[in-house]
């Protein structure tokens, strides 16, 4: 399906280039009818994150949602998985998000959520589309019935308490110390209160947003500022999140990196070992690592492989009857839970197994040894590299060396032009050889 705005996770792009004022409004305006079902009064309920197009964004999307008599609460700076969640408790009709994750400052993007607090499906995105494309003046409010919007306050006190509340009411956290990176973010106040109230000692980086700094060498596709600073103080454990709070990384006290995989193994074996898991498996994007996929069939488990994005991930659990997903990159997502990605529910989920078993992070979350793995960017400008001969031909000829011992995931990016190409298996020299064949082929196709 192509698609003119929506990518893998909503809309994202340039601040005031791509993500104007103009499209605000549209997707305001859009999004509004589609979910204007019933003859109830209609709400909508506003997350951001720090950026400073954040007010940008926000007001023109209030402009859009009470011109087709939408009422709107606005929530400020609030993680991704807390939207979610208030736009099923505080029983609104959609749930919007507006951020951009874990990309620079300068770009924005829009997450939507139906009642229920899940994702849009390709469908009603597409409907949206349609509908921001079109003259949308006939159906406007009338002067008397415009929307109103206000503010809410306590929501930080409200997504806290949630999360603490998935942990068992005698678990405290007591005696650990945490290095809590916050990536200048949306999860800057939340997260550290929520770990403090629990018992962490709690030394936090990364909270400090100024509209600018956001995702800027903090956060969880930046940690070497972690690390450093777990080191620093001798932490028992590092936490980083990204920008909008629905993903985390850890770091070991060793300083040693801790990514989505190995926190999907921790959550799969410990809830197959309590018997919390509602199938025997687990849901994650072919980007995970063939190591875990052995991993879990060693202990009788399975892997559900899906499309990159925690939406496709958490449809899949929903179709397939899954508790637990997510995504190497750290979007984990407990439905017993929440309806999307978590970073603050993952770690505490994660902090509960280390307490129970009274072992080092080191020890606890490495629970397999990785496949060598690359993955190699190549950007273009336009056309489509993936459809020329001989990219093709050096794909087909790819997969034929790796066999059944390796794979590899070719992808265009769902949020920038370039194309990802990823391999792995247990030779490391032919791993690295069959990258560089593809990534040579697409880089000749785009130039």
């Amino acid at each position: 399906m192509t698609r003119k705005y929506f990518g893998t996770d909503g809309i994202r792009g340039r601040a005031n280039q791509v993500i104007t004022p103009d499209l605000a409004l549209k997707v305001g305006m859009a999004a509004g009818l589609i979910f204007s079902r019933g003859d109830h009064r209609h709400r909508v309920v506003i997350g951001k994150d720090t950026r400073l197009s954040g007010y940008m964004i926000e007001n023109a999307m209030v402009a859009g949602f009470t011109s087709v008599g939408m009422d709107v609460l606005l929530l400020g700076p609030m993680p991704t998985p807390a939207v979610a969640m208030l736009t099923r408790s505080m029983r609104c009709d959609i749930g919007v998000m507006i951020s951009a994750s874990h990309n620079p400052y300068d770009d924005n993007g829009i997450k939507l959520f139906g009642p229920d607090g899940v994702k849009l499906s390709d469908d009603v995105e597409a409907e949206i589309e349609a509908l921001m494309d079109a003259d949308l003046s006939p159906k406007l409010a009338a002067s008397g019935d415009l929307g109103r919007a206000r503010r809410i306050e306590g929501v930080h006190d409200r997504y806290i308490e949630f999360a603490k509340r998935t942990l068992s009411r005698d678990m405290s956290l007591d005696g650990v110390r945490v290095v809590l990176d916050c990536a200048n973010g949306a999860g800057y106040k939340v997260a550290p209160e929520a770990l403090w109230e629990l018992g962490a000692e709690v030394i936090s980086i990364g909270v400090e947003p100024n509209g600018f700094n956001i995702n800027k060498d903090v956060g969880s596709t930046a940690p070497t500022a972690l690390i450093q600073k777990v080191h620093e103080v001798r932490a028992d454990v590092g936490i980083a999140l990204d920008g909008d709070a629905d993903r985390l990384i850890m770091v070991d006290e060793k300083g040693r990196l801790v990514d989505g995989d190995q926190l999907m193994a921790v959550v799969a074996e410990s809830w197959a070992e309590e018997g919390r898991l509602s199938r025997p498996g687990i849901v994650a994007s072919v980007m995970s690592n063939l190591g875990l996929e052995r991993f879990l069939n060693g202990i009788g488990l399975e892997l559900k492989r899906t499309a990159v994005g925690d939406r496709y991930v958490a449809e899949a659990m929903r179709e397939g009857g899954y508790n637990v997903g997510g995504e190497q990159s750290g979007h984990i997502i407990m439905s017993d839970y929440t309806t999307t990605g978590d970073g603050l529910l993952a770690a505490l989920q994660i902090l509960a197994v280390v307490k129970k078993k009274d072992r080092p992070i080191s020890e606890v979350c490495r629970r397999f040894e990785p496949l060598p793995q690359i993955l190699k960017n190549v950007r273009y400008r336009s056309g489509k590299p993936l459809e020329q001969q001989g990219v093709m031909s050096a794909i087909a000829s790819a997969r034929e060396q790796l066999g059944a011992g390796g794979r590899l995931v070719i992808r265009p990016s769902g949020t920038e032009p370039v194309i990802r190409v990823m391999a792995e298996g247990d030779d490391p020299e032919l791993v690295a050889k069959v990258v560089n064949d593809v990534v040579g082929a697409v880089t000749e196709a785009a130039a």
